[in-house]
């Protein structure tokens, strides 16, 4: 009998891992070479069980986990998410599917005793994760999953076994932001900006954030100009406090140390500053709120160009700001923004508010979203983070620092997270990165609950793709749960077990050398490794990481 694949007189069970989508109505297969798992220490290993029951009407059970691994266990239900606009019209052969409709991406937790609903003739899945610490033996643990009956009598259960490798994992060394937006938890919860119960919702949202491999945060010192309509405004999260009088500024900076404290808290380790331009080239001022003559006014925004008052304002918080952090010992874990995503077209104004700040900037990092690369070629961004589909002019001539992100744009034969994709092209980024040795990665959306161009908030249960702005996916990693608490998304799992693979693969380079680990990446393929082209099987990442495992353990004993 299968230890993984079970049939009862009602039900079917079966194990699948955690790069496999499952629909409600595609029967999953059993892979027994995709369900060995394993994890060293430091990492968290996910599986699922799949389940449908040919009965009439819904059924309460109750799904029970037996293991000696029982302490680092945690069950949640798949849940299903509505997408109206899966993918863009042009796309490659790589999607599962890209019609509208439900899509497996909520990780929704059971209550204390596992109960839930299992649904008549569809099939539903049920996420394990287990964390792995170094307070387990190494060794093969079984993990016993169980559907019990309302006398507790089991109906059905399946086994899978978790391997446990003894070898602590280094921390990631990677740069990993995901944009952080504080301004959408506020106005979801309807809390005001940097209350209590928004500062309690940040901290909650941000130790998952760093749970999941985030060591980098975009920090509102003022309202950061993303994704905003020409002459629109987002609601205001302003971390820092600004009075002015006869063209003098002075600056409150105790809110930015309590989100440096909270941060630093949670484990975020490097602070990467709201952009001090307008996105798409850099011609305006973002909003910025200061007290003047006893009140708070939008100071600065749409109406104000890039360069002159502005940066009057700009000569003396850029060095106040700069003060503050090399107090906190911060300065050199800090990136700045000159503006995101600019163009070609917005080349001279780029160029002309870079130069602005430029002398008061000089010794710091400064980093920005860009495809083309004209723009570092001209020595207009000290360090690029280009958008993958257009990285290869960068690796070509040896950039240094070097960061990669990729966003709604990126639909076409590269690397990406939309609901429509298969799992393991989610995960392989962190194969990629690795080989490419890329400084940093970016993405948009941790947590964006806005339309295109915020001009409204919604609600990212019911609108997954931003009223049909940008594919489901895009957007945002995790959920606004209840209480003030995030719910994750399988898609922020996988992510989490790409930044694993890659610090899997740094461990082994420590051991082997990098040269050796692109060898190994890139045997039995039929061509090297590249952005646009790399294995599409889950088995390629599964088998990958038996093989590290065999080398490094075999190593230990040596």
């Amino acid at each position: 009998m299968s230890m993984g694949k079970a049939v009862s007189e009602k039900y079917s069970m079966l194990l699948v891992n955690s790069m496999e989508k499952v629909f409600t109505d595609k029967e999953p297969l059993y892979f027994p070479e995709r369900c060995a798992f394993q994890g060293f220490f430091g990492e968290n290993v996910s599986f699922q069980v799949a389940i449908r029951a040919d009965i009439r009407r819904k059924e309460k059970v109750r799904l029970k986990v037996y293991s000696d691994l029982k302490p680092y266990i945690k069950v949640r239900r798949v849940a299903l998410v509505p997408s109206e606009y899966p993918a863009h019209s042009e796309k490659d052969g790589n999607y599962l599917k890209c019609t509208p409709g439900l899509y497996p991406d909520l990780l929704r937790e059971l209550d204390e005793d596992g109960e839930t609903a299992i649904l008549p003739e569809i099939w539903q899945s049920f996420w394990i994760d287990v964390d792995i610490t170094d307070k387990i033996k190494g060794g093969i643990y079984p993990v016993r999953v169980c559907v019990l009956k309302y006398d507790d009598t089991v109906e059905i259960e399946v086994t899978a076994k978790v391997e446990v490798i003894p070898i602590p994992l280094p921390k990631l060394t990677l740069y990993h932001t995901e944009w952080f937006h504080s301004d959408c938890l506020a106005d979801y919860y309807k809390v005001s900006p940097f209350s209590e119960e928004h500062w309690e919702i940040l901290k909650n949202f941000i130790e998952v954030y760093v749970k999941r491999g985030g060591n980098t945060i975009l920090t509102p010192v003022f309202t950061p100009p993303l994704d905003t309509e020409v002459g629109g405004e987002r609601t205001t999260v302003q971390l820092v406090g600004i009075t002015e009088s006869d063209g003098k500024y002075k600056f409150d900076f105790n809110k930015l140390e309590r989100w440096i404290a909270l941060c630093s808290e949670a484990g975020i380790e490097y602070f990467e500053i709201a952009h001090f331009f307008t996105q798409w080239g850099a011609g305006f001022a973002p909003k910025i709120m200061v007290e003047k003559n006893g009140k708070l006014i939008r100071r600065f925004g749409w109406d104000t160009p890039a360069v002159g008052e502005y940066t009057v304002f700009l000569e003396q918080f850029i060095p106040a700001l700069k003060t503050f952090l090399s107090e906190k010992n911060l300065l050199d874990k800090t990136f700045f923004h000159i503006s995101d995503e600019p163009r070609q077209e917005h080349l001279k104004e780029y160029e002309k508010a870079r130069l602005s700040v430029l002398p008061y900037l000089k010794d710091c990092k400064i980093i920005d979203a860009l495809s083309d690369y004209k723009f570092y070629e001209k020595g207009l961004v000290d360090i690029p983070v280009c958008a993958i589909n257009h990285i290869e002019p960068f690796i070509e001539n040896n950039v240094s620092h070097l960061w990669s992100y990729y966003c709604t744009s990126q639909y076409e034969l590269v690397s990406n997270r939309f609901f429509s994709m298969p799992l393991a092209r989610t995960r392989i980024y962190g194969v990629l990165v690795y080989k490419f040795g890329m400084e940093g990665i970016l993405h948009w959306g941790f947590n964006f609950y806005n339309n295109q161009f915020s001009k409204k908030a919604i609600n990212p249960y019911e609108i997954t793709d931003c009223e049909g702005s940008f594919p489901s996916g895009d957007a945002f990693l995790v959920y606004p749960g209840e209480g003030g608490k995030p719910e994750e998304s399988i898609r922020l799992m996988v992510m989490n077990e790409a930044m694993q693979d890659y610090r899997v693969l740094k461990l082994l380079e420590a051991k082997i050398g990098k040269t050796a680990v692109i060898e190994l990446l890139e045997e039995g393929l039929s061509e090297p490794l590249t952005f646009f082209e790399y294995p599409k099987s889950q088995e390629y990442l599964i088998m990958l990481r038996r093989k590290i495992s065999r080398i490094l353990t075999s190593a230990e004993k040596v």
